[in-house]
């Protein structure tokens, strides 16, 4: 087996268990978990900012990240307009996600990465130059940078609008 195949054999898996924990999170009533969603905020904004400093070598990486961010961003909103908030007896308090905007999203990030692991993985044109392919692309960079956008947006807009549902709620009053 190649050596380049290996890493991907390795990621697959890994990544195909992210990708179901994703999408099982898009579907159905899920709980208000503030501890959870402050630290998912901090992390996305890490991962972001990771990834733009990407763009001190490369600016038109930067601009696909900044890109991607800015539509992920639109789409948080989006998305927060479209989520119900609900109270379970026993989950407390939930809310319902939009599934269309989660679904694509996530067509989106595979879409980009299946495309991505065919190219790098399909034998080479016998005319092209070896290091013609560059190992990112303003497209995968707009793509990825859809989702710390998206979650940024979306997890501070939920603690926003929860923290509104709460005090709107007179049995509840102001606790968390």
């Amino acid at each position: 087996m190649p050596a380049h195949l290996t890493s991907y054999l390795v990621l697959l898996p890994i990544l195909a268990w992210m990708v179901w924990r994703r999408v099982s999170r898009q579907f159905g009533r899920q709980p208000i978990r503030r501890k959870r969603m402050l630290v998912r905020i901090v992390l996305f904004a890490l991962a972001g900012g990771l990834l733009a400093l990407s763009g001190f070598h490369h600016a038109a990486l930067a601009t696909g990240l900044a890109g991607g961010v800015l539509l992920g961003a639109a789409l948080g909103l989006l998305g927060l307009r479209l989520t119900r908030f609900e109270v379970d007896p026993v989950k407390g308090d939930c809310y319902v996600p939009n599934p269309w905007i989660g679904a694509l999203l996530t067509a989106l990030l595979l879409g980009r990465l299946a495309w991505r692991l065919l190219v790098s993985v399909w034998p080479p044109q016998p005319y092209a130059m070896p290091d013609a392919a560059p190992h990112a692309s303003p497209l995968t960079m707009l793509v990825i940078g859809l989702l710390p956008g998206y979650y940024l947006a979306y997890f501070s807009g939920l603690l926003i609008h929860h923290r509104r549902f709460q005090r709107a709620r007179p049995d509840r009053g102001d606790a968390s």
